[in-house]
């Protein structure tokens, strides 16, 4: 939901060791602290309807003189301030995209995008403090003008440290297109209380209380009302809508339908294949490793040690030992055991380890909607898409999709000579096919871009 450049594994270790974050968002794990309120770019920020008719999103990022544009179908591209003068570069890369982009007076709210005029679109925006689990959190309601019922959606975090209501920019681009939009600072970022963490019991309660005081906010005007959230969000929102019978829907975004050890575990996986080993014994060794791996982060460090000992002996030699990499495996068994213990102890962030989604997703009422990357590094979706698909078979309202090209964040990319992906947009389809269904609860304006649905309920 911001704007940061997915990071490579290593850095995402040292900065954020064993958290297994998975931030709602656009790539890897990410540490940004917001832009100074002061910073002169963000009155720029909002969404603005084009001299054609479309819109174009305009977003506050984390760099001060910093914004990015958006538009629905998904492309998109970084505004640099030089000058006086505004530089686009394509997606998350550095490459120049050729597209002009200029503004008027904050005051006028106009800008000239590629050859089009536009005015900023004007919202109802109410801003609110609200109690969640033992913590006051800041929040804000965005509706389209008017009177009219309109469909709301409660974005919930995945696992970023920084100021939802600062930056994320859903609360402009769903507004302009006709859906509420109420956005709130996770416990311990931006303007609310308390520590933050990644305990997804009380983030999940927060997220509850959030779609509370959207309601109430929102009056008369809240039509259809639920959870909206990217990555952790996929664990978080449907355990918030198990616990609050107003929610109606749940849209989750590039999450996973298994537990937190699972992204490194099919990470690892992931990578053997792609180095050569994918044959089905080695894949199963590596199982082995990844499972005690897991049990060290998952301990904190306490655990583990001896297990792990005892496959190095065992497997060390083997060619496919120096290809373990994953979210911390390969990280783990390349460090030592003080070197490891260091960095657990930097962290505190009370990772919900234990938490299985399965049980929430097959007792939920509400329906749902999951989009996942086919080819997400992050987290890969297979096993998830064998789990919702075998959910809905089991008459669960569940509707699975799958952009078979997109990777974490539902990016597409590029890959350079070093083989380093390059994120160059958002997958066509992915901001339509979820104001689809939070309006209606169907996928009825297909197709969207090259999304395939693999299950919906009967």
């Amino acid at each position: 939901m911001t704007d940061r450049r997915p990071q490579p594994r290593a850095a995402v270790f040292r900065r954020a060791a064993l958290s297994l974050a998975l931030i709602a968002g656009v790539g890897a794990v990410h540490a940004a602290e917001p832009a100074p309120a002061a910073d002169p770019a963000r009155c720029h920020a909002g969404a603005y309807r084009l001299d054609d008719g479309r819109v174009v999103d305009i977003g506050a990022v984390a760099t001060p003189g910093t914004l990015r544009w958006r538009l629905m179908d998904g492309r998109t591209g970084k505004l640099t301030q030089r000058d006086g003068a505004w530089t686009s570069t394509r997606g998350w890369t550095d490459r120049p995209d050729g597209v002009a982009v200029s503004f008027g007076d904050c005051a006028q709210g106009r800008i000239r995008y590629d050859g089009h005029a536009g005015r900023k679109l004007r919202f109802d925006i109410r801003e609110t403090r609200f109690q969640g689990n033992g913590v006051e959190l800041r929040g804000r309601l965005v509706l389209p003008e008017g009177r009219d019922k309109v469909p709301l959606v409660v974005l919930v975090h995945g696992s970023e440290n920084y100021s939802g209501v600062d930056l994320y920019h859903l609360q402009n681009l769903f507004p302009a297109n006709g859906v509420g939009v109420f956005v709130y600072d996770k416990r311990g970022t931006g303007g609310s209380t308390g520590k933050y963490n990644q305990n997804f019991y009380q983030l999940s309660d927060d997220a509850a209380a959030a779609l509370r005081e959207a309601k109430r906010l929102a009056g008369a005007r809240a039509g259809r009302t639920g959870f909206q959230g990217g990555s952790q969000g996929g664990w978080v929102a449907p355990l918030a809508a198990s616990k609050e019978p107003q929610a109606e829907f749940v849209v989750v975004g590039f999450g996973l339908a298994d537990g937190v050890l699972a992204e490194d575990r099919d990470q690892v996986a992931m990578d053997l294949r792609a180095a050569g080993f994918g044959d089905a014994d080695t894949l199963a060794k590596a199982r082995e490793v990844s499972d005690v791996t897991g049990l060290i982060a998952s301990s904190d460090g306490q655990r583990g040690w001896d297990e792990l000992a005892a496959l190095r002996a065992k497997y060390g030699e083997q060619p496919w030992w120096k290809a373990l990499k994953g979210e911390y495996t390969g990280l783990v068994i390349n460090k030592t055991r003080a070197e490891v213990l260091a960095e657990l102890a930097k962290q505190d962030v009370d990772v919900s380890w234990d938490y299985d989604p399965m049980p929430v997703l097959r007792g939920l009422r509400a329906p749902q909607l999951w989009i996942v990357g086919g080819s997400d590094l992050e987290a890969p979706s297979d096993e998830t898409q064998k789990r919702l698909v075998g959910l809905a078979g089991e008459g669960r309202p569940i509707t699975t999709a799958v952009f078979p090209a997109a990777d974490h964040g539902m990016l597409e990319f590029d890959v350079d000579a070093k083989g380093e992906r390059q994120h160059t947009r958002v997958a066509d389809g992915y901001f339509r096919m979820q104001l689809d269904w939070i309006k209606r609860g169907a996928l009825d304006h297909a197709p969207y871009g090259s999304a395939q649905v693999l299950a919906q309920p009967k």
